[in-house]
C-alpha cells in the first residue's frame, strides 16, 4: 500500500510539471516559463517591431528604455546561441534573442505578467523561443 501511495504521488508531482517550465542551458541569459522568454529577475521579456533584427542596436532609449528596461549584458558578454549582444545608446550593452533586443516591461506587476503584449498598436511582442 505504501508503494502504491508512494508511486500515485510521484506521478501526481510529474504531472503537475508539465506546463510550468522548460529550462534551457544554464549559461543562457533567460530561461522559458509557458512557452514566454524571462529574463532573471522572473519577469516577462518582450521585443519591440521598430527594432530592426540582427541589427546590432537597440532603437528604444530615453523615454523608451524608461518604460522598457533592457536586458542588460555584461561588458565581457559572448553570443551564445541564439543570443546575441547589442549596443545601446547609453553605452550598455543588451542581450538580444534571434536577432531582437530583449526588453522588460516597466509596469507588470508581478512575474508571469504579460499586460505589456500588444502595447503601442502592437509594437511590443512577448518574446518567445
Amino acid at each position: 500500500m505504501k508503494l502504491l501511495s508512494a508511486s500515485i504521488l510521484a506521478v501526481a508531482v510529474l504531472a503537475g510539471c508539465g506546463g510550468m517550465q522548460t529550462a534551457q542551458a544554464p549559461d543562457t541569459p533567460t530561461r522559458t516559463v509557458d512557452g514566454v522568454l524571462i529574463g532573471p529577475t522572473g519577469m516577462t521579456l518582450y521585443t519591440f517591431t521598430r527594432d530592426t533584427a540582427n541589427s546590432g542596436k537597440s532603437v528604444c532609449n530615453a523615454q523608451c528604455a524608461t518604460n522598457w528596461p533592457a536586458l542588460v549584458a555584461p561588458d565581457a558578454a559572448k553570443p551564445m546561441g541564439g543570443y546575441t549582444v547589442v549596443a545601446r545608446d547609453d553605452g550598455k550593452k543588451q542581450w538580444a534573442y534571434n536577432g531582437w533586443p530583449l526588453y522588460y516591461w516597466s509596469k507588470a506587476a508581478k512575474p508571469g505578467d504579460t499586460t505589456g503584449d500588444g502595447f503601442a498598436n502592437g509594437a511590443w511582442k512577448v518574446a518567445r523561443p
